[in-house]
C-alpha cells in the first residue's frame, strides 16, 4: 500500500503538469479547431523566462530565507506564465492570424505551427545550453516529507506542484464558466460566426485565449523545470503527452484536459511498475508505451473522449 500510495503522488504531481499543458491545447482547438504544435515551446520558453527571474532573485540558491521562499515560487510562476503568454500571443498575430485572414487551409496553420515550434526550440538553444543541462537554483528544499498520507511522503515540490495546478485549475475553469471573457469564448467555440453578429470581437477573443494558454503553460514551465532539468527539446516529449491528455479527456473541453492530464499522469506511473505486486509488470521504460496504450484503448471505446470534445461544455 505504502508503495502505491508513493506512486500514485507522483502520478498525480507529473499529471498536474500534463493537464496545464493540455489546457492550452483544448483551449486553441476549442476556438479555431486547429491544433497549435507550437505550444509545446510555449511551455518550454515559460521555464527559461522563470528561470531567469528566478536566478537574477536568488543567485545560485544558497542562504534563501524560507520565508522568502513561498513568494519567489509565485513571481516564478508569473514570470514563467507571462513570458509564455507573450510567445503565446506573439504566435496567434504572426503564425496564425494571417492564414485565418486569407482564409488559409488546416495544412497552411499546421506547417506554419510546425515551422514556428522549430523556430523557438533552436533560438532557445542558441540563447541557453542545448539538450536538458539547465536547472534551477536550489533555492529550498524540494525532497523534504512534509507529511505522509497512507504511508505515502509527500515531498515539499510535490505540494507546491499539486497546489499550484489545481489552484490555477479551478481559476481557468470559474473564467470560462462565469466571467464575460469566458462567454465570449464558448460563444465563439460555438458558433464564430453568430458571435460576431452578437457584438463579439473574435479577433480579441481569439488572441486572449492564446495568452489564458500560454500562461497555463509557462507556470507548467516553471514547475516542470523545478522538478527536472530542461532545455530546447524539453517541451517535445511533455507536449505530445499533454496533447495526448487533451484527447483522452476530451479535446476542445477544459475539464476534459484536466482529467485527462491527471489520469495520464496516474496512469503512467501505476501500470509499468505495478506496485501492488512487490515486483513491477514490464518496468518504467515502458512508461511512454503504456500511457499511449491507455489512449488508444479510451478512443477505441470513446471516440471523442472521455468528456466530449466541445469547449461550451466546460461550463
Amino acid at each position: 500500500m505504502t508503495d502505491f500510495m508513493n506512486y500514485l503522488v507522483l502520478g498525480l504531481t507529473r499529471g498536474a503538469m500534463y493537464a496545464l499543458i493540455a489546457l492550452g491545447y483544448t483551449l486553441v482547438y476549442g476556438v479555431l479547431q486547429l491544433i497549435n504544435f507550437a505550444h509545446s515551446e510555449v511551455f518550454m520558453s515559460g521555464a527559461f523566462g522563470s528561470y531567469l527571474v528566478v536566478h537574477l532573485i536568488v543567485g545560485d540558491g544558497k542562504g534563501t530565507p524560507s520565508w522568502a521562499v513561498p513568494f519567489i515560487i509565485i513571481i516564478g510562476i508569473l514570470a514563467g506564465g507571462i513570458t509564455a503568454g507573450i510567445i503565446a500571443w506573439t504566435l496567434e498575430r504572426v503564425a496564425y492570424r494571417p492564414l485565418r485572414k486569407r482564409g488559409a487551409p488546416k495544412l497552411a496553420f499546421l506547417i506554419s505551427a510546425i515551422g514556428a515550434s522549430f523556430f523557438l526550440s533552436q533560438f532557445a538553444g542558441k540563447m541557453f545550453n542545448r539538450l536538458t543541462s539547465n536547472s534551477f537554483p536550489a533555492f529550498f528544499a524540494q525532497d523534504k516529507t512534509l507529511f505522509t498520507v497512507f504511508g505515502a511522503q509527500v515531498k515539499v515540490l510535490q505540494l507546491v506542484i499539486i497546489v499550484a495546478a489545481v489552484v490555477m485549475m479551478i481559476f481557468l475553469d470559474r473564467l470560462v464558466s462565469v466571467t464575460k471573457l469566458g462567454r465570449s469564448i464558448r460563444a465563439v467555440s460555438e458558433d464564430a460566426q453568430t458571435a460576431a453578429l452578437m457584438g463579439i470581437n473574435i479577433d480579441k477573443t481569439i488572441s486572449r485565449t492564446f495568452i489564458i494558454g500560454g500562461l497555463l503553460g509557462g507556470a507548467a514551465g516553471f514547475l516542470f523545470g523545478l522538478n527536472f532539468s530542461f532545455g530546447n527539446t524539453m517541451g517535445f516529449i511533455p507536449g505530445v503527452k499533454a496533447f495526448a491528455a487533451a484527447v483522452l479527456g476530451g479535446i476542445g473541453n477544459i475539464r476534459g484536459a484536466m482529467i485527462g492530464g491527471l489520469l495520464l499522469g496516474v496512469v503512467e506511473n501505476l501500470v509499468p511498475t505495478a506496485p501492488w505486486h512487490g515486483t513491477p509488470w514490464i518496468g518504467t521504460e515502458w512508461t511512454d508505451v503504456v500511457a499511449f496504450v491507455v489512449l488508444v484503448l479510451v478512443l477505441m471505446f470513446r471516440p471523442t473522449g472521455i468528456l466530449g470534445e466541445r469547449l461550451g461544455r466546460a461550463a
